[in-house]
């Protein structure tokens, strides 16, 4: 059983959940099954991470452009290119948790562990679009910790400023 599970996955989790529905404990791939468990548990939080990610790196640059540049552009023309990435992270964040509600207690916790990432992510595509070195953002230009909750960047009528 130990080289279908390195073989054939999908296969191995067949035969793993066959033994379960007939009540043949004994016969289980334990550590294996264990293993899996704990892999699908870790991927669930992370693709919830890549939405978050995704949706606080739009509400950086939307904030930025909004109150530190105070860009009037930004209203007319950028805001409406990252409105529909916005909500649609905010969408399959709900959707996500919804099918997944274990990962309710952990959101702040996990806010807190891609925020960084988002940050670095928002700087390096501003970044992209000013000329000037001195114009550059900085890891100064961000807040260092998320300065949101999760309730208010997952809230639909909620944008930075406001």
């Amino acid at each position: 059983m130990e080289n279908l599970y390195e073989t054939d996955y999908t296969q191995w989790l067949g035969q793993q959940r066959e033994l379960l529905a007939q009540g043949q404990f004994d016969q289980l791939d334990v550590p294996n099954l264990l293993e899996a468990i704990d892999i699908q548990m870790g991927n669930i939080a992370d693709e919830l991470g890549s939405h978050l990610i995704i949706l606080l790196v739009h509400l950086l640059k939307y904030d930025y452009q909004k109150q530190v540049l105070k860009d009037p552009w930004v209203k007319d023309k950028v805001i409406h290119t990252w409105m529909p990435s916005i909500n649609n992270s905010r969408t399959r964040i709900g959707r996500h948790i919804q099918k997944n509600p274990c990962l309710q207690p952990k959101v702040n916790d996990l806010l807190a562990e891609v925020y960084p990432h988002a940050k670095k992510d928002a700087i390096k595509q501003m970044n992209h679009y000013i000329r000037t070195e001195a114009s550059r953002l900085n890891k100064d230009s961000f807040p260092e910790q998320c300065p949101w909750t999760f309730e208010q960047i997952t809230d639909d009528d909620w944008l930075p400023g406001d």
